[in-house]
Parts: C-alpha cells; structure tokens; sequence
C-alpha cells in the first residue's frame, strides 16, 4: 500500500470487478483513507498519526489519537525546526525539510510540545 499526502489518498492495487473490468491509472486506484478497508496486510491507521511542521505551523495543532500510537512529525518547511516536549517526555534533533521524528505515546493525558528555535510554534497530543 501506498499513502500519498497527510490524510488525503490511499492507493492500493486495483482488484477485478464482477464485469471483468479494472479502474484507476497506472495499476492503482484511489481512496479516501476513511474508506480503505481495514485489513492484516496494513498497519492499522490507528497505530499512526501524521503532524506536518509547515508555515512555521504544526498541522494539526491538536492530535487525537488511541493509547499506543506512535506520531510522525514530517517538516515541509523550508527552515530547520524541531519537536520538543517541555516536561521531557519527548524531543526531536533539528528536521531539516522532509526530515521525520517519531514518538510512540504509551499512556493517556495531553502532551504539550513546540519548536525550541520558534517557540511560538505549539501543539499538543491528546492520548485516550
């Protein structure tokens, strides 16, 4: 499986409809990411969150996810920024543009954290 853009497509390889037919381009079809089906060969979509650092801006500033989730910070900015907690929970090295920092969230509560180099750049993770 293929996943292309934050929460925009998934490709996943076309299958035979009852005609005989196939649909999409290039071998693939697309999806919206609420409708791919949940199967064994996939990571669950639950296990993984995406927060984009973009604009000098995380997006989206506040994150819901399951107990258990790992989060993936991606920068799209063209600047250095990092991911910092201020209680030490977690921190990031300096991302240059389309680096990654992934933490998992072991246990509920609100997890504040901002960018050391920008500190006007904020969220938070809220894990249930």
């Amino acid at each position: 499986m293929v996943t292309l853009a934050i929460g925009a497509l998934t490709g996943m390889p076309i299958e035979q409809t009852a005609h005989g037919a196939q649909h999409g381009a290039g071998g693939m079809r697309f999806v919206r990411i609420g409708d791919a089906p949940a199967g064994d060969e996939t990571p669950a979509a639950a296990d993984i969150k995406q927060i984009v650092v973009d604009n000098f801006s995380f997006t989206p500033a506040t994150a819901a996810v399951p107990v258990g989730t790992t989060v993936t910070w991606t920068n799209h900015d063209d600047i250095p920024h990092n991911v910092v907690s201020p209680e030490q929970k977690f921190k990031s090295p300096v991302l240059d543009t389309d680096e990654m920092f992934s933490h998992k969230f072991e246990a509920a509560g609100t997890y504040k954290y901002y960018c050391s180099i920008h500190p006007r750049m904020t969220g938070q993770v809220v894990v249930r």
